[in-house]
């Protein structure tokens, strides 16, 4: 009888065994068990030795006084501000480069995957050696090379006039600051009620188009919208718009506003390197599409700029939206390398000066990482968002 039980227990055993689901539930119990064992024993060891030296835990230090100075910054910001304060301008610095050369790389990308393919051999090789050249070298070498480059500007008084007020040297860009007046509502108002015009003119030129056949200029017009009633708005509204003209003084300019040479450095390198790559994504998703879809647009009669603007592209991004969306993450990351020439990003401030000065480093890289991890997965989800929106959808 004991033995019929035992060959029961070994044959139910052997059943549970050879169940997926079973082994799946298993094989998760047991990693999440050795996972959370391991970060027990980090948080552990680390709370054992921030009591053994006398480190405070927590993040009142947020409310201290900083005591040190930032350039660079966007809201107003002294030495008797806070931590906090200080983190929140590095927060702000970095989402500026970040978002600006997020703009700048794509727009410089998708110029460059498109000549990358052009039938100019001198053209096409020329793109061809910038982007091995560029994806070839750091990044941290190319953000000393363009720092090194706005160094070697000319001084102050020998300051090279670009215009309009505006004027360039070894100490970043020196240009006129707006000064916005009652009424300047109005006119971001007007702007956008033009590209909500716009948004809407467009897609009842493309249900005209589907119905009559006949093509509307869109883009003419709606660059007419979105130009011309702002400056409308403008005059209508008495022109509430001043501008404070930097002037030369004794050492610096004064008045006016300034874009610094660590911004201008880090944003070139970053957009420049990041733009090689969205220029090979670029390309790959041009090559990925038939050419049988341009060989028929051409025997429609369609114009080889039309071609790609209305044709070639819109199926290309299907292929070239996912690995873009892995470039502005990188390049949002990147910027965290401003520290080496200065610029007073999110890790400058808060894992560097903050945490030299409080010596709260767990509680300062924690900060970091998930404001990162936040940046990173906001980024992800409005790219899925628009991958979606674009994606093929069978039936």
């Amino acid at each position: 009888m004991a033995v019929e039980t035992a060959g029961q227990d070994q044959k139910s055993l052997s059943s549970l065994w050879t169940d997926q689901r079973f082994r799946a539930v298993l094989f998760q119990a047991l990693t999440l068990g050795v996972t959370g064992t391991f970060l027990a024993f980090i948080i552990q060891n680390t709370a054992v030795n921030l009591e053994n030296r006398g480190i405070a835990t927590g993040f009142g230090f947020l409310w201290s006084q900083a005591g040190y100075e930032l350039d660079n910054t966007l809201i107003e910001y002294g030495p008797t501000n806070t931590h906090g304060r200080a983190f929140i301008v590095g927060l702000l610095n970095t989402l500026l480069v970040a978002a600006v050369g997020v703009v700048i790389a794509t727009i410089l990308g998708f110029i460059l995957g498109v000549l990358r393919l052009t039938p100019n051999w001198l053209l096409s090789k020329a793109v061809y050696w910038y982007i091995e050249i560029v994806r070839n070298v750091p990044l941290l070498l190319q953000i000393y090379f363009w720092y090194a480059v706005m160094l070697a500007l000319p001084t102050v008084r020998e300051s090279i006039d670009l215009g309009f007020g505006a004027f360039i040297n070894n100490r970043g860009m020196q240009a006129p600051a707006p000064i916005f007046e009652p009424g300047f509502i109005a006119i971001p108002i007007a702007m956008l009620t033009a590209v909500i015009a716009t948004v809407v003119l467009k897609r009842w030129a493309k249900k005209r188009q589907e119905t009559t056949g006949q093509i509307f200029p869109v883009f003419w017009v709606g660059t007419a919208l979105i130009l011309g009633l702002p400056v409308l708005t403008y005059f209508a509204a008495g022109m509430p718009l001043d501008f404070e003209t930097p002037e030369l003084g004794r050492f610096r300019f004064i008045g006016g506003f300034t874009v610094s040479p660590e911004f201008v450095a880090l944003l070139l390198a970053l957009s420049t390197y990041t733009a090689a790559f969205i220029a090979e994504i670029v390309r790959a998703g041009i090559l990925a599409i038939s050419h049988g879809q341009t060989e028929a647009a051409y025997a429609l009669g369609i114009k080889p700029s039309w071609t790609m603007r209305l044709i070639i592209i819109p199926q290309a991004l299907r292929v070239v939206v996912p690995p873009l969306t892995s470039q502005y993450l990188n390049l949002t990351k990147n910027s965290s390398l401003g520290v080496a020439i200065g610029y007073p990003e999110l890790v400058a401030t808060l894992s560097g000066i903050t945490l030299n000065q409080t010596g709260q480093a767990v509680e300062c890289i924690a900060i970091t990482m998930a404001v990162y991890l936040t940046i990173s997965l906001l980024i992800s989800f409005f790219m899925n968002i628009y991958n979606r929106r674009i994606a093929l959808v069978e039936r």
